[in-house]
This record gives structure tokens, sequence and C-alpha cells, in this order.
């Protein structure tokens, strides 16, 4: 009986640790959006001397949620080859990015911006698309078992 609720409870435990990365980047991501629209404009500059052609930083949603989906994948587990499992990552992904939003809207020079949510969308939807890939799929089982 003893080893059964231990072996149940650290079960527990690996299956909310997880859910760390995810809940981490959505730190990160929360922590970007924190940003005013002079902090963002500042920083352009920098990313522009290795990416010359960026001229804002619209295509962070992408990334953004690309790895914010992996990390869902992540957490979910084998469970994550599901179809329905794929459409609940993308539409958790994009719920978060609709909170990312409201959130920008109380930050100064900054605005909701529905097509920032679906970036958002798009983002997460190119990581399930990208983890379907056979050889991608393969190695990222591994990791996830």
């Amino acid at each position: 009986m003893n080893q059964t609720v231990t072996s149940s409870s650290s079960r527990r435990l690996r299956q909310l640790i997880r859910w760390l990365p995810a809940v981490v980047w959505m730190a990160v991501i929360f922590a970007l959006s924190s940003r005013t629209g002079d902090e963002l404009n500042t920083m352009l500059p920098f990313f522009q001397r290795w990416l010359p052609w960026m001229t804002d930083f619209n295509w962070g949603h992408f990334v953004a949620y690309f790895i914010l989906a992996a990390t869902f994948d992540y957490a979910i587990g084998g469970k994550a080859e599901r179809p329905l499992i794929k459409v609940f990552i993308v539409v958790l992904c994009g719920l978060y990015g609709v909170t990312d939003e409201l959130h920008q809207s109380w930050v100064g020079g900054r605005m909701m911006d529905a097509a920032d949510v679906r970036n958002d969308c798009i983002g997460a939807l190119g990581w399930t698309v990208v983890a379907a890939i056979p050889p991608v799929k393969r190695i990222w089982r591994k990791v996830v078992k």
C-alpha cells in the first residue's frame, strides 16, 4: 500500500515538473509583453545588426508560440500524438495569446491586435506540423518519453 501511494505521488510530481518549461516560457512571454513601445524600439537596432531585414518584432509571435506549443507538447507527453490533443495545444496557445494581448493593452505604447493572436496560433500550428514530420517525430517522441 505504501509503495503504491509513493509511486502515485512521484508520478504526479513528475507530471507537474513536465509543465515547468511551459510555465517558464509563459513567464518569458509575459515579461516581453511588459516592455513598453519605447523600450522595444530601443532594442530593435540591436537585432537589426544581425538581421538587417527586420523592421519590427511581429515575427516574435511565430517563434514564441512555436516554442510554447513545444513546451505544451512536452508537458502532455505521449498523448500529444492524438490529433485532438494537437488541436488542444493550438487552442491553448491561442487562449494564452488572447491573455497576452489583454495584458499588452495595459502597457504604454502597446495595444491589442487580433493579428498577433492569429500569428500566435500560426506559430503553435507550425510546431504541430513540424512535430509530425517523421524524422522529427521519432526524435521528439524519444525526448518526451
